[in-house]
């Protein structure tokens, strides 16, 4: 069983993020995280390889010691998949931000989703496309006054949630940079889960788009704004842990426990492997102010993985045949000798 600690995912080259960059979080949580994965499932450091696009986030793979591919814009998915059906036995994780993934990528993103490729993508969301300095993202808020809309965007922004689960995503998880052990905790189980996982990681930029997450990361408000969810548990959340949802009607609300003839029985309890896709996808498009944005692992399903088939199906094919080599294909049928 490998002895894998945090320092040892550590690369050699200096992180140049800039400081107060929600990256670094994420990157400490990841270099967390893989030790643990490394120690449940018996994978040596040789097993993993990080694959990027382009964006600040996808300096990613120089800071891990790992393999590593920094692709192109908007083709980070399109090589984890190439990389994950040549050689399925290698644990393929993937940075990417909004606009890497969601714009120029949006295309790969979702279908590698539907294909439920086993690879592990990691989405860097500060709604901002930050290396190219400040231009509006799929992301950015309706009316964000950026680079490319000094007069404020007429476009509605992408919920990344959404998209994952309406590409009928198999693993769908949301967290903050500054939860740190909570995204231990979310990377593991990505890792863990068979299929393709999405972790949307709420980034803040602070060059081009400082606090763009602040109404939920603010400590004087994060309790009552947010909610983690966890497996088998009661969505309860709030400062004083007295607040929790409930299922009426055809939508969820927030309700406070011991108020209106609400009692802790009637808080829902979260189950993120269930077949019921509504209710996933309301949790993943939760927003204030009268519900809590959700954070922890939302949607954790089982299903047929891509290269799994691909596997399968090449055996099946082979075990059938009678030609083997391409000396037996160019020899079968019909054949002449020019002279």
């Amino acid at each position: 069983m490998p002895n894998l600690t945090f320092q040892d995912f550590k690369s050699d080259q200096a992180v140049r993020w800039c400081p107060g960059c929600g990256d670094h979080a994420v990157l400490a949580a990841l270099q967390r995280a893989l030790p643990q994965v490394s120690h449940a499932l018996g994978y040596e450091k040789e097993r993993y390889v990080v694959v990027s696009g382009i964006g600040c986030s996808s300096r990613l793979p120089y800071y891990m010691d790992t393999y590593g591919f920094h692709s192109i814009h908007g083709r980070a998915t399109a090589v984890s998949t190439g990389i994950k059906v040549a050689n399925p036995t290698l644990t393929v994780w993937q940075a990417c931000g909004d606009g890497d993934a969601l714009a120029i990528g949006g295309n790969h993103f979702i279908h590698a989703i539907r294909r439920n490729i086993d690879i592990n993508i990691i989405l860097f969301n500060n709604r901002i496309y930050g290396l190219t300095k400040g231009q509006y993202s799929p992301t950015s808020k309706f009316g964000a006054i950026t680079k490319t809309s000094p007069y404020g965007t007429v476009e509605q922004p992408f919920n990344p949630g959404s998209l994952v689960l309406g590409a009928k995503g198999t693993f769908f998880a949301r967290s903050l940079d500054v939860e740190l052990k909570l995204n231990e905790e979310i990377l593991t189980q990505a890792a863990l889960h068979d299929g393709t996982s999405v972790v949307e990681m709420l980034t803040n930029c602070v060059i081009f788009n400082d606090g763009a997450h602040k109404d939920l990361s603010d400590p004087a408000v994060k309790a009552d704004r947010t909610i983690v969810l966890r497996d088998g548990e009661k969505m309860i959340f709030g400062k004083n842990r007295d607040k929790g949802l409930v299922l009426e009607g055809m939508g969820l609300k927030a309700v406070t426990i011991g108020q209106d003839g609400y009692t802790l029985d009637d808080i829902l309890v979260h189950d993120a492997s269930s077949d019921n896709m509504g209710l996933h996808m309301m949790l993943a498009e939760m927003k204030g102010p009268e519900l809590p944005v959700a954070l922890g692992v939302i949607r954790n399903v089982k299903q047929l993985t891509y290269d799994d088939g691909v596997r399968d199906q090449v055996l099946e094919v082979t075990a059938k045949s009678k030609i083997h080599s391409v000396d037996e294909l160019l020899h079968s049928g019909s054949t002449w000798e020019v002279k």
